[in-house]
């Protein structure tokens, strides 16, 4: 199922189950104006296409701990594909590396990182570079606040489509 397979409902299934992802399947069925079945239906294929692609709850750590969050930038020595991958499993396996993106440019990765402390995070950087996983330069940004940070992606926008009201 491509983007531009999803009908009008499917974008309204899209948004509903974004803003609210324990929405039971009644309401969701009435929020979209269809029955519960082909409701279901139409949530269990964008599902299986690989669309909606999980729940979750989203924390706030702030209530739960202390957080630093930094965004890295990392710029590699080497630009082989050998060098690309080894960085990429390394990150993978750190749990305190949330994202990771590889970017055009003028560095080749963006990382967003969530640490207790800003020595927590030395540390990390500490260790990434004992590892030898390819890092030639990295610049540090500490988020001082988050001014916006959507969980609700734009689907019709995206995919230039309006959602029905």
């Amino acid at each position: 199922m491509t983007g531009a397979r999803l009908d009008p409902i499917d974008l309204k299934i899209l948004d509903a189950i974004q803003r609210d992802g324990r929405i039971t399947k009644l309401a969701l069925a009435e929020k979209v104006g269809l029955s519960p079945t082909p409701c279901w239906m139409r949530l269990r294929k964008l599902e299986k296409a690989g669309i909606v692609a999980g729940y979750h709850a989203r924390i706030a750590m702030r209530h739960v701990a202390p957080v630093t969050t930094v965004l890295m930038e990392v710029t590699l020595g080497n630009h082989r594909q050998a060098d690309f991958d080894r960085f990429e499993k390394a990150v993978r396996d750190i749990p305190d590396i949330v994202a990771c993106w590889a970017v055009g440019g003028g560095v080749d990765y963006i990382l967003k990182v969530m640490t207790r402390d800003i020595d927590a995070y030395q540390r990390l950087v500490d260790r990434l570079l004992e590892r030898e996983i390819g890092i030639d330069r990295y610049f540090t940004y500490i988020v001082t606040k988050a001014v916006k940070e959507n969980v609700v992606l734009p689907v019709a926008a995206l995919t230039q489509a309006e959602i029905p009201k």
